[in-house]
């Protein structure tokens, strides 16, 4: 009986860990799950794109209506590859941000936290993980939240390691700044994202 759990399951399907669970189990079992897994070979090209962008989709853990919208804004922005764009327009999701400052160990985490109101941007309660942030804009801990276990740990600098160089974060005041936009070879999303707009682009 598999009681890997839905996130294994899913690392497994696509290819990379989405929690740090699952990491050893990808370790251990790096090919998709099914008696099949270790010998699914010559794939089609639309198969292959089609996981690219499920594997996108299931690092920022949004649904399909989602980034297909953020595609198309993405394929608007003048001066900039498509694939960048939406890969940068995503990153200044809030819960990706959470993320990335250090406030989550999982981008599900991020959303539980910014869904159940212990997240300010500008002093402003936000509880939509989709509000997007400019440059500029400060991301903290709401006070009442903080005594709360999850970010004590965090507070302590338990998930610091990989904050990206366009967040300015105090860890032990739970505050991040969005400094600037970020580049894309700045974000840690494992896509071939050219892979997703010829998806879309179809």
């Amino acid at each position: 009986m598999d009681n890997t759990g839905p996130k294994v399951r899913l690392s497994r399907a696509l290819g990379l860990p989405l929690t740090p669970k699952a990491v050893k189990y990808f370790e251990a079992r790096p090919y998709p799950p099914g008696v099949h897994g270790r010998t699914r070979k010559n794939e089609s090209d639309y198969k292959i794109r089609l996981r690219e962008k499920q594997r996108l989709r299931a690092q920022y853990n949004i649904r399909e209506a989602q980034l297909r919208n953020a595609f198309a804004k993405a394929a608007k922005v003048k001066g900039a590859k498509t694939g960048e764009a939406l890969i940068v327009d995503l990153e200044r999701r809030l819960d990706a941000t959470v993320l990335r400052a250090g406030f989550a160990r999982t981008i599900y985490q991020a959303r539980q936290f910014v869904v159940h109101r212990h997240v300010l941007v500008n002093g402003r309660r936000v509880d939509r993980p989709s509000f997007q942030l400019r440059p500029g804009d400060v991301v903290q801990i709401a006070e009442r939240s903080r005594s709360m276990e999850p970010f004590q740990v965090a507070a302590a600098g338990a998930h610091a390691e990989n904050v990206p160089p366009y967040l300015e974060v105090v860890h032990d005041a739970l505050t991040a700044r969005l400094s600037r936009l970020p580049e894309r070879r700045e974000i840690p999303v494992v896509c071939d994202e050219q892979l997703v707009v010829e998806h879309y682009s179809r």
